[in-house]
C-alpha cells in the first residue's frame, strides 16, 4: 500500500507540473518530459559528476555527525553534572541558523570540501546531540538496575542499554535533518566552487539560461534528498524492528 501511494503521489505531482507548464507556456517552466529527457542525457556525464560531489559532502557530514554527536549525547544523558555544564552552551547554539556561519567557516577553513562538510555537520550534530541526550536521560531506572545487578559496568551499560535505547533517536534526528542539510548544501555550493549540484543549478539557470538542465539539476538534488531520507527510514526499520512490530501486526 505504501509503494502504491508513493507511485500515485509521483503521478499526481507530474500531472500538476505538466499542467502548470502548459498554463504558463514560458521557457522558465519547461515540461516534465523535456526535463526528464535532459536528466537522462546529462546524468551519465556532467550532471552525474556534480551529483557525486554533492552526495559525498552530505554522506561525509552524516557519518561524522553520528560518530561525534551520538557518543556525546549518551555521555551527557548519563552524567547529569556534565549536562548541567554544557546545556547552557547547547541551548545558545542550537537555535542559531547554521547557514549564517557559512562565511565564518569559509574564512577559517578556506574554499574546499571541508568547509562545506563542516556546515552540514553542524546542522546534523546539534539535532542528533539533543535528541540522543534527552533519550539517554529518560531511560527507565529499572533497566539500568537489572543490568547492573549482573555486574555490568559503564561500558556494558553503554553497549546493551544506552546505545540500543538511543539508536531510534539518532535515526529520527538524521531523517528529520536531511531536508535541511540538502537545502544548506545548495547554499554552500553557490560559493566559490565549480563542483556540486548547487553550482550546476545556478550555472544552468542564472548564467546559461538553460532551464531544462536547471530543472534536471533540481530533480537530481531532490532525488538525492529522497534517497537519503528513505535509506535512513529503511535503516531505522532494520536496526530498530521493535518500534515497527506492532504496526505490522
Amino acid at each position: 500500500m505504501r509503494k502504491r501511494s508513493l507511485f500515485f503521489a509521483v503521478l499526481a505531482l507530474g500531472a500538476v507540473w505538466e499542467l502548470l507548464a502548459l498554463m504558463i507556456n514560458k521557457p522558465i517552466l519547461p515540461s516534465l518530459t523535456l526535463v526528464l529527457k535532459e536528466f537522462v542525457l546529462e546524468f551519465p556525464g556532467e550532471l552525474g559528476r556534480h551529483f557525486l560531489a554533492s552526495a559525498w559532502r552530505v554522506i561525509a557530514s552524516m557519518f561524522f555527525s553520528i560518530a561525534l554527536a551520538a557518543p556525546a549525547g549518551l555521555v551527557l544523558g548519563q552524567y547529569a553534572s556534565l549536562d548541567r555544564i554544557f546545556s547552557p552552551v547547547i541551548y545558545l547554539l542550537y537555535p542559531v541558523p547554521k547557514v549564517v556561519l557559512v562565511p565564518v567557516v569559509i574564512l577559517f577553513l578556506g574554499i574546499n570540501d571541508l568547509s562545506k562538510i563542516v556546515i552540514i555537520f553542524l546542522i546534523l550534530f546539534f539535532q542528533i546531540l539533543v535528541l540522543v541526550r534527552d533519550q539517554a536521560a529518560t531511560i527507565r531506572p529499572e533497566l539500568l538496575y537489572s543490568v547492573r545487578s549482573i555486574g555490568a559496568g559503564r561500558r556494558a551499560l553503554f553497549r546493551y542499554v544506552y546505545w540500543p535505547a538511543s539508536l531510534p533517536a539518532v535515526l529520527t534526528a538524521l531523517r528529520q535533518s536531511i531536508g535541511t542539510a540538502v537545502a544548506v548544501l545548495y547554499v554552500v555550493e553557490l560559493i566559490a566552487t565549480q563542483r556540486g549540484l548547487g553550482y550546476y543549478i545556478y550555472l544552468q539557470g542564472s548564467t546559461l539560461f538553460d532551464y531544462p538542465k536547471m530543472y534536471a539539476g533540481v530533480l537530481a538534488m531532490s532525488l538525492m534528498g529522497l534517497g537519503l531520507y528513505f535509506g535512513t527510514d529503511v535503516l531505522h526499520r532494520k536496526l530498530c524492528p521493535w518500534q515497527f512490530a506492532h504496526r505490522s501486526e
